[in-house]
């Protein structure tokens, strides 16, 4: 019977994955990367597939669940210091971009229709506790 691999985590980004990627297989886990390829083409469409699936053989699942949540998902500061909402003085912060204005809107477009990273991109914060969306500014 040939090794079935199982979906264990979604990135935006195939950095993120690699990284991630790295820390399971300096444990002896077997990974694959599904679409990181295609993302690492055109990083745009990112969320239109899905992002970067991390997928472990399907035996070593529990062990890399294991691992993955020894490993924090929240958002830091650049100091490393992990970042509070203003709200509830919560950690668990989630960073995300949007396109919420014009300038936004018109960077994505050209950058749509040139290939290239939007110069210009708004990025919020999300607490995971009581939902409250903030910036950094």
């Amino acid at each position: 019977m040939e090794p079935t691999f199982t979906k264990v985590a979604n990135f935006m980004f195939s950095s993120e994955a690699k990284i991630v990627q790295g820390r399971l297989e300096a444990d002896g886990i077997q990974t694959f990367l599904r679409d990181a390829v295609t993302i690492d083409t055109d990083p745009l469409v990112s969320n239109a597939i899905g992002g970067v699936k991390l997928q472990v053989l399907t035996t070593d699942l529990t062990k890399a669940r294991e691992i993955l949540a020894s490993i924090s998902e929240y958002s830091v500061t650049n100091q490393g210091e992990p970042i509070e909402c203003p709200k509830c003085g919560s950690n668990q912060i989630h960073f995300f971009s949007h396109v919420k204005d014009f300038k936004s809107m018109a960077a994505f477009i050209f950058g749509f229709f040139f290939g290239v990273f939007p110069f210009y991109t708004k990025y919020d914060y999300t607490c995971e506790v009581c939902k409250t969306k903030f910036s950094d500014s």
